[in-house]
């Protein structure tokens, strides 16, 4: 979990020190989740979040395995969609990148 925390980190910093060289049509606003991402990793109970499983619905207690994979799935999605608004940015799709960022933003409440 903290390695986890400390590549988030480190690709917020530099996406922060990078952005005046690529900037593109919401490359502030990108720089903005990231730094908001980045303050919100740094608490230890925090990160994004994703749907609730069937199992969940159920009443059923969680495993320190499901939970396991849950945070690695939710991070995994969440870099994808930060990855999405980058690669949008980068295109000048000024549209794509709004709705990736909105995205990022639903998975970190």
């Amino acid at each position: 979990m903290e390695r986890s925390r400390i590549a988030v980190l480190a690709a917020a910093a530099f996406a922060c020190v990078t952005a005046p060289a690529r900037a593109g049509p919401c490359t502030a606003q990108i720089a903005e989740v990231e730094n908001y991402i980045a303050r919100v990793m740094a608490s230890p109970v925090s990160g994004p979040s994703g749907p609730q499983s069937v199992g969940a619905q159920l009443h059923r207690q969680p495993t320190p395995r499901s939970v396991e994979g849950a945070e690695a799935k939710a991070r995994a999605a969440a870099e994808a969609v930060l990855d999405r608004a980058r690669k949008a940015d980068a295109a000048g799709d000024a549209a794509a990148c709004a709705k990736a960022i909105e995205e990022a933003k639903q998975l970190y409440p």
